[in-house]
C-alpha cells in the first residue's frame, strides 16, 4: 500500500456563508432564513460577501468528487476531508436524495463516509462512521463458485452477503 501527497482542492472547503460566518448558532437559529436552511435548503443563498447557494456547493464539491475519480481510477482509494455540510451534499447526491432532504443526513467531526462511484452509480458503503475498521474498504472482485463478478455498477440481489 502506498500514501500519494496532499492535495488541496478548493472546491471542497468550507461553505460560504457570507454574513452568517462566526455567528453563534443560538444567533442565526432566531434569523428567518435559519428555518429555510433547515426545511428547504435548495433555496438557501446565504447572505453578504461570500454567501453561496447551498445548490452550488452541492455542484462544486460533487464535480471535485467526479473529477477525482476520473484522474485516479476507478481502483484507486483516496481520502477527501471536508465540513459536514460539503460532506452531506456530497452524500445526498449519491444516495439520489433532493438536497432538500440533506438535513435528515448526520455527519460527526471526524467521522468516515464511504462512496464507491461506479460507472453506473455511486454506492454509498459507510456513513458518519466513528469506529470502524477501515480494512474492508480495499476491493476485490468476488465470484460466486463458477459466476462471473458482477459488472462494476450492478448491485448483488438481495443486497449481498456483506464484507
Amino acid at each position: 500500500m502506498s500514501f500519494g501527497e496532499v492535495t488541496l482542492d478548493d472546491r471542497l472547503i468550507e461553505v460560504g456563508y457570507g454574513d452568517w460566518t462566526g455567528q453563534s448558532l443560538r444567533k442565526l437559529a432566531r434569523e428567518p432564513l435559519w428555518r429555510v436552511v433547515q426545511a428547504h435548503p435548495s433555496a438557501v443563498t446565504f447572505p453578504g460577501p461570500g454567501g453561496e447557494t447551498l445548490p452550488d456547493i452541492q455542484r462544486r464539491a460533487v464535480t471535485a468528487i467526479r473529477d477525482w475519480n476520473g484522474r485516479l481510477g476507478a481502483e484507486a482509494v483516496y481520502l477527501i476531508c471536508s465540513h459536514a455540510d460539503v460532506i452531506k451534499a456530497i452524500l445526498a447526491d449519491s444516495l439520489g436524495l433532493h438536497l432538500d432532504l440533506y438535513q435528515r443526513i448526520q455527519i460527526d467531526p471526524c467521522s468516515l463516509s464511504v462512496i464507491r462511484y461506479t460507472p453506473l452509480r455511486p454506492f454509498v458503503e459507510r456513513m458518519n462512521d466513528t469506529g470502524g475498521s477501515v480494512t474492508a474498504l480495499i476491493r476485490k472482485d468476488k465470484t460466486a463458485a463458477g459466476a462471473p463478478a458482477l459488472r462494476p455498477g450492478d448491485a448483488p440481489v438481495g443486497g449481498g452477503a456483506g464484507g
